[in-house]
């Protein structure tokens, strides 16, 4: 189904083979921004904008939340205003969206006179819903909530950002981690506050606000722990502030505990430390109500008897930089720790989210490091005693989909849907250049093996090879009938390969030297994610979202193998060092590691929760140095020991999912690709 972005369409619902809505007959727009689908209206501001349920068909139709505004204004000075005031807007949610409790900022964008939000979309069930499936909270509960989401205020109100409409409805417990996500900050709303001429109107919600926002409109932080403690309230009691505010104002602020225990209720006891908390935060007089978070955590953690399990937050040991080159401080850790992860002083790249970068230390990732390694590992100073200096790599204004070094570990190149390639610097950090030429989404980068030629794929059908010391485009590549989603050069240099989408589904080989096409390679039924020559260039592994992986002999196009069982559409294939171990990555969050030589499956890790997008080893020598790492739309980075399946460390990135991930070719950076600000992360450890 297709939905009508007309904000005043009364039945927006739409047949797929519609070119006008069956409803108020406005054309259609199939895809809104050129790549986002509506298919269902998650909610509606009275004309003045919706949000919608979408697809991002640029990610293989991931879920996406598109939120619109429409701004019925007179005259073009108001709307440029308006204009104006929405991309102040996106900039702040790009900011705030930097937090892993905060959905991460898409885009933004104009088209057909409408503004557009795109937001991640969160699994997961808001507290009302939640509140009405199980009943009413009880006090631990209530305790835990605050805990998990005043550190997200205390993030928005540093930087100056009042919410305005705290309530049950715009907080999400996350399918995944059960963490709390605060959705809404009425972008939106805010703006049409501001164009309209409409004396009184006020953002927020009867009952949840403060007084001091509904009466003159202004609000503080201490405005939005009022309606967290309003939210808090309603969970405890099952009574809506919204029916109290109706029949009595703010009448019942003062007397909120009677309903506790009220006939007909089935709110609970609450301890008097846990009342007097409750009772500061909804004080009407905002000079008597706490005026910050720090405040509420303070009485929370002081006088009340510490919870057995608090729930992962930002309470715990956080990354908190605010600028590049900014230490994290980690919990030091027990004498039983070991690591794998061959970094030592090393650099972690990520296409992310940027801004400030959160690096969550996480009660289940520290139990995660004192699980013993099995296998011996090359003896390096713990990395957990180190510190961590970031720095950001500013430049691409989109998703970045593809990120790989240059074999003599100079260079780092970084492919986005803006239609560029950029090649850094990794000593000085700086960008040596652009490269510009595709004319549509690039997905896919490689360097040759001698670091001289770059080769890039993308949704133009096209592969282009550049010089890499001069920026010139060498030749383009021409054959595929659809977008080209992988390349890869042989070890000796002398042939590229190249996967292609669902509508080519084909794999071709071609002459460097000549750019000739050698062979084409068939037998995928659906479009091929991904190809990866073996260490001795004699074989080519793909992967395809048809969920198998075909083994070819590159000497006579041959068709070795086919590895089944993946469970879904195969992301992303790596050889391990020596050749005889495959690892594949999988939209159904599984990582599969096989036996080459008998394609029998070894083992298959879970952890990940969403989609794996890539799949890469660490460099090493011997067997037993292995390590397996993993990038993830779950927003993590995970190391593996590929010998026993064991998860070694999570790494949680903060925002953004992550399409790609590289390794230098010393062992000691990792890059990685993906959404939200788009701007690349440097993480260097230093001893």
């Amino acid at each position: 189904m297709l939905c009508c972005v007309n904000p005043d369409c009364q039945k927006p619902l739409n047949s797929d083979k519609n070119n006008y809505c069956h409803s108020c007959e406005a054309e259609l727009i199939p895809l809104v921004g050129g790549r986002y689908r509506p298919t269902r209206v998650l909610s509606d501001e009275g004309g003045f904008g919706r949000t919608y349920l979408a697809e991002d068909v640029h990610k293989l139709n991931e879920c996406c939340v598109v939120k619109q505004f429409a701004p019925k204004v007179q005259g073009t000075g108001p709307l440029t205003k308006a204009v104006e005031l929405f991309k102040q807007e996106a900039s702040r949610l790009q900011q705030l969206a930097e937090h892993p409790q905060i959905p991460t900022l898409l885009a933004y964008f104009e088209q057909n006179n409408y503004l557009f939000l795109v937001q991640e979309f969160i699994d997961g069930q808001n507290l009302l819903k939640e509140w009405e499936m199980r009943g009413s909270y009880n006090e631990r509960e209530i305790r835990e909530l605050l805990l998990d989401l005043l550190p997200v205020l205390k993030f928005i109100h540093v930087r100056g950002v009042i919410h305005r409409d705290i309530k049950p409805q715009n907080i999400i417990r996350r399918q995944s981690d059960r963490r709390l996500v605060l959705i809404d900050f009425g972008a939106s709303k805010q703006l049409t506050v501001t164009v309209q001429t409409k004396i009184g109107t006020v953002i927020g919600s009867h009952g949840y606000t403060a007084l001091e926002q509904m009466q003159d409109g202004k609000a503080y932080p201490a405005s939005d722990l009022f309606s967290l403690g309003a939210t808090c309230f309603h969970l405890l009691t099952g009574v809506r502030p919204s029916q109290l505010w109706i029949q009595q104002g703010y009448g019942w602020v003062a007397s909120w505990q009677q309903y506790l225990n009220s006939p007909g209720k089935d709110g609970g006891s609450l301890s008097v430390e846990l009342g007097e908390v409750l009772d500061k935060l909804l004080q009407l007089d905002i000079q008597k109500r706490y005026q910050s978070t720090d405040e509420v955590i303070a009485d929370l953690t002081s006088q009340l008897p510490p919870l057995s399990s608090i729930p992962p937050t930002l309470l715990t040991p956080t990354f908190t930089a605010t600028s590049a080159n900014t230490k994290l401080a980690l919990p030091k850790p027990n004498n039983k720790l070991k690591t794998q992860l061959i970094l030592g002083t090393s650099l972690l790249v990520l296409g992310l989210g940027g801004g400030v970068w959160y690096f969550q230390t996480r009660p289940n990732a520290i139990s995660e490091f004192s699980e013993p390694i099995s296998q011996p590992v090359t003896s390096q100073k713990n990395v957990l005693e180190s510190s961590y200096l970031t720095k950001s790599l500013k430049g691409h204004s989109s998703d970045v989909n593809s990120v790989a070094f240059s074999p003599d570990g100079k260079i780092l190149g970084s492919a986005s849907d803006d239609k560029t390639i950029k090649l850094w610097n990794l000593a000085t950090k700086e960008e040596i250049r652009t490269l510009e030429g595709h004319s549509n989404w690039i997905w896919t980068i490689a360097f040759s093996p001698d670091s001289k030629i770059l080769a890039s794929g993308g949704a133009d059908k096209t592969i282009k090879l550049w010089n890499v010391e001069t920026g010139k485009l060498i030749r383009t590549l021409k054959g595929h009938t659809d977008g080209v989603t992988s390349v890869a050069f042989s070890p000796d240099s002398k042939i590229l390969a190249s996967g292609s989408a669902s509508k080519d589904r084909k794999i071709k080989l071609w002459d460097l030297e000549t750019g000739k096409l050698i062979r084409t390679l068939e037998g995928h039924t659906n479009g091929v994610q991904s190809v990866v020559f073996s260490p001795d260039g004699k074989t080519l592994a793909s992967g395809s979202w048809d969920k198998t992986i075909k083994l070819w002999n590159l000497k006579t196009g041959n068709l070795i193998r086919t590895l089944n069982g993946n469970g879904g559409s195969v992301l992303s294939v790596a050889f391990a060092p020596d050749g005889k171990t495959l690892a594949s990555g999988n939209n159904d969050k599984t990582i599969k590691l096989w036996n080459l030589e008998t394609g029998k499956l070894i083992h298959t890790l879970k952890g990940h929760n969403d989609k794996v997008n890539s799949v890469v080893f660490l460099p090493s020598t011997t067997l037993n140095n292995l390590t397996l790492i993993s990038g993830s739309s779950d927003k993590t980075i995970k190391m593996w020991n590929p010998l026993t399946g064991e998860k070694i460390r999570t790494l949680e990135t903060g925002s953004g999912y992550i399409y790609a991930v590289a390794i230098s070719p010393d062992g000691q950076t990792i890059a990685g690709g993906g959404s939200g600000e788009n701007i690349l992360k440097i993480w260097q450890v230093t001893h």
